[in-house]
């Protein structure tokens, strides 16, 4: 079979590392790519939200299977058109993916079907969400309703700072066009989780629990990222809380996208906060979460292969999906000023070392070639994933890996996995 993987991050670069020990795959491409998975996929230079290109692309190499990684092509209809084409794709329809496109459409959608979330307002009007602010007070949370990479949320502790968020996103076009709508939520307080589900619109399949951290900073503080860390399993996500989950959550969500006329199968994430043993949904992605799917993939011991065809031809139900019972840890490598501006070009050292080290894998994210080496080439550079027989083991292992690299103005959280130590002490 021969596979594309459509992306360039870390989260593809887990995918093409999984798929390629697949029996079944004689040829993996990737578009674009970048350095660390072109030493398993052939690679072209087409753009991820280049439809077009990419149809053309998997047409002159007879791909078999297409497996979409970002958002943003699933967003603009990529698996429709490739299905229109003939050719089998994997990931959700334009409309299912406005799950995660429209945080104002999915906010309603949660209210309609009772879905446990944040009360909430959304505004397409500055002065309404102005008006909202100034009557609910603060802390409240203000996120763009569109697509903004994971960095449209905007936790404001005064209301001074809610107006100065409402005009950043709607006035200033921080975020672009995802900012046109606003949505403005009440601040929920607990501990965040990620929880990933496999769905053919009618089965869904758990994933391994896994826990990410957002913030720039050690402690959680700074601001918030594509995500500088994550690991599998999350003590937070209890047996109790994932039938809860499950149960008032994902089955609901799925069978309400179906009400909807919207049929969603490919991995639905739901961003959780978890409070005195209650879930409530932050938001959903309609994609393999990023960090989280490099300890996940590490972890997961089927063929990705045939979780997704099974996906794609409605049998999920009867396809087992088994775990390792150790555990992974990824640890974000990001440039110096991200997620503000930062410089590329940076000579990366050590990961041929680091790749060496028992139990490390390392992810490309953000890297290029250039004369000859591999360069930084993105806000997030590597996720160096640890595996071990514990959270702790796996976090010693991470971390040893991260020690081995090194490039100019190199940023790393050092707490990642922080939050699993405290609740196993």
């Amino acid at each position: 079979m021969r596979v594309l993987v459509v992306g360039g991050g870390g989260r593809e670069h887990a995918l093409v590392w999984k798929i390629s020990q697949s029996p079944r795959v004689t040829k993996i491409y990737a578009a674009p790519g970048n350095a660390g998975i072109a030493q398993l996929a052939e690679c072209a230079a087409v753009k991820a939200e280049d439809i077009n290109g990419l149809l053309t692309f998997a047409r002159s190499k007879a791909v078999d299977l297409v497996i979409v990684g970002p958002e943003g092509p699933l967003s603009l209809g990529i698996v429709d058109a490739f299905q229109a084409a003939g050719i089998r794709a994997f990931g959700p329809s334009r409309q299912a993916a406005e799950i995660e496109a429209n945080k104002a459409f999915t906010k309603d959608l949660m209210q309609k079907y009772g879905i446990p979330t944040a009360a909430y307002g959304s505004f397409r009007d500055r002065k309404e969400a102005e008006a909202y602010v100034r009557r609910q007070g603060a802390p409240v949370v203000v996120k763009a309703a569109g697509l903004a990479a994971g960095k449209g949320v905007i936790i404001a502790e005064t209301v001074e700072e809610a107006l100065a968020a409402i005009d950043l996103i709607m006035t200033k076009k921080a975020f672009g066009a995802a900012g046109d709508v606003v949505v403005i939520e009440e601040f929920l307080r607990g501990e965040e989780a990620s929880f990933m589900a496999f769905t053919d619109g009618r089965a869904v399949v758990p994933m391994a629990s896994s826990q990410d951290h957002k913030r720039i900073f050690d402690d959680d503080k700074g601001p918030n990222t594509g995500g500088m860390g994550a690991y599998s399993p999350a003590p937070v996500v209890t047996p109790a809380i994932e039938a809860q989950v499950m149960e008032r959550v994902m089955i609901p969500t799925v069978r309400a996208m179906e009400k909807e006329g919207r049929l969603f199968k490919g991995v639905l994430y739901a961003g959780l906060m978890i409070d005195n043993g209650q879930a409530k949904v932050l938001e959903f992605n309609a994609r393999f979460g990023d960090p989280e799917t490099q300890p996940i993939m590490a972890r997961l011991e089927t063929d990705l292969l045939d979780i997704i065809e099974a996906i794609i031809d409605q049998r999920l139900a009867k396809q087992p999906v088994t775990w390792s019972p150790q555990s992974a840890v990824c640890i974000v490598m990001a440039s110096g000023g991200y997620p503000g501006a930062y410089e590329k070009g940076k000579n990366i050292q050590g990961l041929e070392k680091a790749a060496g080290l028992p139990g490390v894998m390392v992810f490309h994210s953000g890297t290029s070639f250039k004369n000859g080496g591999i360069v930084t080439d993105g806000g997030r550079v590597l996720g160096v994933t640890g595996r071990g027989p514990s959270v702790a083991a796996a976090i010693e292992t991470a971390y040893a890996g991260v020690r081995a690299i090194s490039f100019a103005g190199m940023h790393y959280r050092s707490d990642i996995g922080a939050r699993a130590m405290l609740r196993r002490s």
